[in-house]
């Protein structure tokens, strides 16, 4: 336990590593991913890939914890010792995760928590954990980090660029239209969040191999003038992945790669295999 007794909740969603969360401190609340015959919780009893290998056939649901399964967490957190949490959503725009810890959070004692609702998705919303694990362990204190979280919220951007639209359209997450439109045309698009935490497509690009230069030109256009923290993300393409990084690492100044991850069951249902994610967060 850190000094200022504050824990940091994020929700799967956010997809940082579980082995960077166990050394970070920092605590995962699973989403649920729901086929016929079973709920599961998101990176406890369901992965990636078995998301994958139910392509194209079935497409699972998804939906947020509970109140009881957020209480549960205060519980644990309190027994423990903790007096205060910071808990790292994502978009309240794509999910309701943000609004069920928030109305769990009004109604409880002895922890004071704080839900951050980060307008974002994925490594996006994640990154805002790792970086308050990392302002902890500097000494910075609960209450600074509650009135810093908003003040970065726009210095954090994920750009996916993927094979179809054809899974966010299944998932109800993007218009009709625009899922159309990509199919027909054979574009392959690359997605981010707006300033609402809804996921709006920054550019269609015909062909693979111009989708993942215009992905990296977008990333050095975020990331210009600033010093950064990376994460690549992948959808079942580990290769793509570190061809990615090996872009990054050799022609972008003033960064650090923080590492390449497979992204998380959930994000994987609606967006399907062969995704290629960049994160930048500027000056952390």
């Amino acid at each position: 336990m850190n000094k200022q007794k504050t824990a940091i909740i994020m929700d799967s969603g956010g997809d940082i590593p579980r082995e960077v969360c166990e050394e970070c401190g920092i605590r995962i609340l699973p989403l649920h991913v729901i086929y016929p015959e079973k709920d599961y919780l998101d990176g406890i009893d369901i992965d990636p890939k078995m998301v994958y290998e139910r392509f194209p056939g079935e497409f699972p649901s998804t939906s947020t914890p509970s109140v009881a399964e957020v209480t549960d967490l205060f519980d644990e957190l309190k027994a423990e010792g903790y007096e205060k949490a910071i808990a790292i959503c994502i978009s309240s725009g794509l999910s309701g995760t943000y609004n069920t810890i928030r109305l769990a959070a009004e109604d409880y004692e002895g922890l004071e928590v704080f839900a951050f609702d980060t307008k974002n998705i994925s490594f996006g919303s994640g990154i805002f954990a790792y970086w308050c694990a990392k302002e902890l362990e500097k000494g910075t204190g609960y209450e600074e980090l509650v009135r810093k979280l908003p003040e970065k919220i726009g210095d954090s951007k994920v750009l996916f660029y993927m094979d179809t639209l054809t899974y966010l359209q299944k998932g109800g997450r993007i218009g009709r239209v625009a899922s159309m439109l990509g199919t027909a045309l054979k574009l392959k698009p690359i997605i981010s969040c707006d300033e609402n935490g809804t996921y709006y497509t920054v550019a269609k690009i015909r062909g693979a191999r111009l989708g993942k230069l215009k992905l990296f030109e977008e990333v050095v256009k975020y990331a210009f003038g600033h010093r950064v923290w990376l994460i690549v993300g992948h959808g079942n393409v580990p290769e793509e992945g570190e061809a990615m990084r090996a872009i990054l690492e050799r022609d972008l100044l003033h960064k650090t790669v923080l590492f390449v991850h497979q992204i998380t069951a959930t994000l994987a249902i609606n967006t399907g295999p062969g995704l290629v994610g960049v994160m930048v967060f500027r000056e952390p």
